[in-house]
């Protein structure tokens, strides 16, 4: 009975000790673990230090960046006004450099219509140049035929002694002379014909600075058209069957108005038989 409770209470101090021991162990754990607790928790306070400093800094750092973009935010924004504005510009010189070139490309092809206009028109102006001096040389040779053949009538008239009078005065004396009758008219532009001794007439127009004009000298019932008759140049016509020789004389040519005389013979039966002798009155 004692070696048994010898030996419980061996047992008894063993289990004490055991437990003494786990319980220390446990203690020991306990402050290990608080130990290292402790420096996880010195460390992540550090770590959080740390970090707290670099989030600081790089705050710091993405204000800076943040300042700078905005910077170069504005200046983008500017460069791209400018941009614009540039281009704006330049398609506006563009445009004004078309419309010049457009211009100046109008103005040399109107120049060069000018000068090809002015040309053919030089030309032309020779060609009618060279035409008109041919026509003038063809209207004076005309014109000294006319002035002989005409000299040449005055002349052959002359010489037969026709008488023509230039004045109410000279119709007076020719009728002073009695050698033929003078019939004075005094006729203007109109429809109808108009009497003057025993033919009718009608004027048909002047031409006051040239002083010619054209008349229709009825007759026998034939209508006689004398065209761009002179002033004081008779013009001859024959009447009847006896063919007696008329002169119709104007001395006058006014605007649509013609006056002077008309000539017959003095007796148509000796008229008709022997051709009356004429001179030119003096």
């Amino acid at each position: 009975m004692e070696w048994l409770k010898s030996k419980t209470t061996l047992v008894a101090g063993g289990c004490l000790a055991l437990i003494g021991l786990q319980g220390y162990g446990m203690i020991s754990m306990r402050n290990t673990m608080e130990e290292r607790m402790s420096s996880v928790e010195r460390d992540l306070q550090a770590m959080h230090n740390q970090d707290s400093a670099k989030v600081a800094q790089l705050t710091s750092d993405l204000d800076v960046v943040t300042k700078r973009m905005g910077i170069t935010s504005q200046e983008l924004e500017d460069s791209h006004a400018i941009a614009e504005q540039l281009k704006k510009e330049s398609d506006q010189a563009t445009q004004r450099l078309r419309r010049e070139l457009a211009l100046k490309a109008d103005a040399k092809a109107i120049n060069q219509v000018r000068e090809e206009a002015a040309t053919k028109l030089n030309a032309v102006q020779q060609d009618t140049s060279t035409k008109l001096q041919g026509v003038s040389g063809e209207v004076q040779v005309v014109r000294t035929d006319l002035d002989t053949t005409k000299s040449d009538l005055a002349k052959s008239r002359s010489e037969l002694g026709t008488l023509i009078a230039h004045n109410s005065t000279e119709v007076a004396e020719l009728r002073r002379r009695g050698e033929r009758n003078y019939v004075e008219f005094d006729i203007n532009k109109a429809k109808n014909t108009q009497r003057v001794g025993d033919v009718l007439v009608q004027l048909k127009k002047t031409d006051v600075k040239r002083q010619k004009y054209d008349v229709v000298i009825n007759t026998d019932d034939l209508s006689i058209l004398k065209k761009d008759r002179t002033a004081n140049e008779p013009v001859t016509f024959l009447v009847g069957s006896d063919h007696l020789r008329y002169e119709f004389v104007v001395n006058s040519v006014d605007k649509d108005r013609i006056r002077s005389y008309l000539s017959t013979p003095k007796d148509k039966v000796l008229a008709a038989e022997t051709p009356a002798p004429v001179q030119r009155l003096q």
